[in-house]
Formats: structure tokens, sequence, C-alpha cells
């Protein structure tokens, strides 16, 4: 069994920003599915080559992913190298992307969250790039609206491919291809 989380904030007023990079390439993966609604997350299964994968979307809030997260791992007690977590970068360029694993929060307080009440860093990581305008606070940057070409790049096949190869394969190949 795998774990594919995107994270984001709920709400309408976070819809298309750049911390939500994670919602908008699950939602895109998905579709329009329909949604299991839990107190702290949305959930949906689905049965990928023979394998079942959860898919989460944490409604607790960017800092405090890792509820939501630890929940779900220790219910179906998910080994942390099959759990992948979509989140943003600052680090890195606009709708570009870096698959990591055993890396510390990096500054992220979601993925601080998920390190802490995993009570490891052994997950993987789909790193993706939301640039850095230095110019701008941080929290206000991240809250910014992406523009319709980044999301059209986040919504392409291109995130589709890289989730389906990692459930295939497993982080360290699919590090070895897409890095």
């Amino acid at each position: 069994m795998k774990l594919v989380v995107g994270l984001g904030n709920p709400g309408k007023e976070y819809e298309n920003t750049r911390h939500n990079v994670g919602f908008i390439i699950i939602d895109n993966y998905l579709k329009d599915v329909n949604w299991k609604k839990n107190t702290d997350s949305f959930e949906y299964m689905k049965n990928i080559d023979g394998e079942k994968v959860i898919f989460l979307k944490p409604l607790t809030f960017m800092n405090l992913s890792g509820l939501a997260v630890g929940r779900i791992a220790k219910y179906y007690k998910i080994n942390p190298e099959d759990i992948l977590i979509i989140h943003d970068d600052l680090d890195l360029p606009s709708c570009t992307y870096r698959f990591k694993t055993n890396s510390s929060s990096g500054g992220h307080n979601g993925i601080k969250s998920i390190i802490d009440n995993l009570g490891t860093n052994s997950f993987c990581r789909l790193k993706i790039g939301i640039g850095n305008n230095k110019s701008i606070n941080t929290k206000d940057f991240v809250l910014s609206k992406l523009s319709k070409d980044e999301i059209e790049v986040l919504k392409s096949e291109k995130y589709i491919e890289l989730i389906n190869y990692f459930l295939k394969n497993g982080i360290e190949k699919t590090m070895n291809k897409y890095n």
C-alpha cells in the first residue's frame, strides 16, 4: 500500500496559490473523483497496477499537515518509504521539480510537521518549485496566486507521469530517472 499526499491549505481563498501546488497536482491526477471527507483530510483510495494507493489532501492547514499524514500512515501501517509528499519549494525555479528522500524540512513547516508526526524523514518527496521573490515577505509570496501559465504546467501530463513512475518503481529509480 502506498500513500500520495498533496499539501496545501483548504478553502477558496487559497485555491491556485503557490502553497497549494500539492492540491493542484493531486486534483489533476485524479480528475473528478468523490473524495471521502474525514475530520482532518480528504481521502481517496484507488487500485493502481494491483496495489492500493491512498491519496490524501490534509485539511489541517499546511503547518499541521503531519497530523493527517501521521494518522493515515499509522492506521494503514504504511511504511515511510511508501509515502510520497507533493509540496511547494521556494528554492526551485517555478514549475520545476525534484524528488528527495531522507532530508530535512528545509524550513518548510508542513514537512517539519510530517517529520515530527511520523518520527522520521525517510518518506519520499516530490518538491515543486514555486520560485522565490525575495522582495516580498515569504508568507505573502507562498500565499500569492500562480499565473495561468504556471497552473497549466502543473496540470500537464508530466506530473501524472512522475507520480505513476514513483508508484511503479519506488524512489531510487525515480530519482535516477528524473532528477
